[in-house]
This record gives C-alpha cells, sequence and structure tokens, in this order.
C-alpha cells in the first residue's frame, strides 16, 4: 500500500516483524514501517478480533498499539525504530498482569 520515496541509505537498519527481518529506517515510526506491509495492520480487536491498521499517526487513537521488545500496548506511532527491535502484532483480547 504504501512505499518509500527514497532509499535509506546509511539509516538503514533491520528490525523483526512478527519474527520476519524487515528494513527500516532510523528516526521513522513503527507504525510508517508497518503501513509497508502486504499486512499493514497491527493489531485485533478484543471482541472481533477484525485487524486494525494505524490511523491517526500521533498517539491519539491508540489502534496501533503493538508489543515491542515484550512490552505490549506500545503505540507504534509514537515508537521510533531501532537496530533490532522486535515487533508482534497484538490479537485478541490484552490481559492485565502484576
Amino acid at each position: 500500500m504504501f512505499r518509500k520515496l527514497h532509499d535509506p541509505g546509511a539509516q538503514a537498519v533491520t528490525i523483526f516483524i512478527d519474527g520476519r527481518p524487515v528494513p527500516a529506517e532510523l528516526g521513522e515510526s513503527v507504525a510508517a514501517v508497518l503501513l509497508r506491509q502486504p499486512e499493514a495492520w497491527c493489531r485485533t480487536t478484543p471482541v472481533s478480533e477484525s485487524p486494525r491498521a494505524p490511523y491517526c499517526m500521533m498517539g491519539v487513537c491508540f489502534e496501533c498499539l503493538v508489543e515491542v521488545d515484550g512490552l505490549a500496548s506500545v503505540q507504534a506511532c509514537l515508537t521510533p525504530v531501532r537496530t533490532g527491535m522486535r515487533i508482534a502484532r497484538q490479537q485478541g483480547p490484552r490481559s492485565l498482569s502484576a
């Protein structure tokens, strides 16, 4: 759906989305990288489990929640990529742990 307009060159890093290596650029958000994937969704709804994608891209709507390096419910639109980052799409209802 989306694509980069330029080659990131020296700013290129590799992140992992659901265990798969994906090229990214330092300074861009996790949500921007997710939108470039063939499956652009980042989470499923708790009730119907329908896929949701980033929407507002400024941290207001919470549609872009993902798991980052084992931490759940991170807003992808506010999280810049870094080398080796591991992102997992959130599926179904979240559980609270102490």
